[in-house]
């Protein structure tokens, strides 16, 4: 008797640790908001120009997706990109914007997109190392620019 109650404490020990298992809680991150001011000020080097913008979103760390919306007025850009790069100083495009005119060979405010970041893209932006950008032909190396910060 004694033996087959210590076998039923050990099988019901046995299901009460597989219940508690650490699996069950399992913590999905949060989708992470970007935000930026984008001035002529902030351009490297500074550009004198009435043009503003406004760039917003959210990016999933577990998808690694980053969706956001650029705004601007004031300008008619010639081109426009995320770059990898800290305040006062220039970096490498890390991804263009896409062209959203109906003809498709220019930009409207507001220019919407959605790009999966590699591993290097999400380090720049959680640590805000990335900028957006916005040119013209009066400023080809940009008019409007901000860092991107994440909240």
């Amino acid at each position: 008797m004694k033996k087959l109650l210590f076998a039923l404490f050990l099988t019901m020990g046995s299901v009460a640790a597989t219940s508690c298992s650490d699996d069950d809680t399992t913590v999905t991150p949060a989708n992470q908001t970007i935000s930026a001011d984008l001035t002529g000020a902030q351009e490297v080097p500074a550009v004198t120009t009435s043009a503003t913008g406004k760039i917003t979103g959210t990016f999933n760390p577990t998808t690694k997706v980053l969706t956001y919306t650029v705004t601007f007025a004031g300008l008619t850009p010639s081109a426009g990109h995320m770059h990898m790069g800290g305040p006062g100083t220039t970096g490498p495009i890390s991804f263009p914007f896409p062209l959203n005119s109906a003809d498709g060979k220019s930009f409207v405010s507001p220019i919407n997109g959605t790009v999966t970041l590699n591993d290097a893209q999400i380090t720049a932006l959680q640590g805000g190392m990335m900028y957006a950008n916005l040119h013209t032909s009066a400023n080809n190396g940009g008019e409007i620019r901000a860092n991107v910060t994440m909240k």
